[in-house]
């Protein structure tokens, strides 16, 4: 049986480095900083992290940044911020060359930013639903049309 690593609640964790894209690495190589397991900060302090992430072409860990939120943050923003996670994973499916999972998550995200409705219907810590549901579907677009995407249009702005 294979051993796993696992953290002191018995969860399974991978401990191995990870490249820029997210993508293990074998024992003993020196990846990108990783994300911790329990990082939990503000929605503002989480938007500006992910932001400066996805700046630095770092989509996954953004992801990862932004599922924090989602499994820390109240009940009623979930669907908030699963959707910025999938929008970030998309990202890093395009970054791997995966243009397959890109659509089916870049659509996710924009369904989940569509389909959310928050009080009022202002959208809170001044995410840019217009900017991103706009910006995922040009990446949809372009994917489908088989064009060739830059970095600059893999950082999208998370805030107006």
């Amino acid at each position: 049986m294979v051993q796993r690593d696992r953290d002191d609640a018995g969860r399974a964790r991978n401990a191995r480095p990870r490249d820029r894209l997210g993508r293990p690495l074998p024992p003993g190589s020196t990846g990108v900083a990783r994300i911790p397991d329990e990082l939990d900060l503000a929605p503002q302090q989480t938007l500006t992290f992910a932001q400066q992430l996805l700046d630095d072409g770092l989509a996954f860990n953004a992801h990862e940044v932004l599922e924090a939120a989602w499994k820390n943050g109240p009940f009623a923003e979930r669907m908030l911020w699963q959707a910025l996670a999938q929008f970030a994973v998309g990202l890093t499916h395009i970054q791997r060359g995966n243009h397959k999972g890109a659509r089916t998550l870049l659509a996710r995200a924009v369904s989940r930013l569509t389909a959310y409705r928050p009080e009022k219907d202002k959208m809170p810590y001044g995410i840019d639903r217009p900017g991103l549901v706009a910006h995922a579907e040009s990446l949809l677009a372009a994917l489908e049309a088989g064009e060739e995407l830059s970095e600059a249009d893999l950082r999208p702005r998370l805030r107006g």
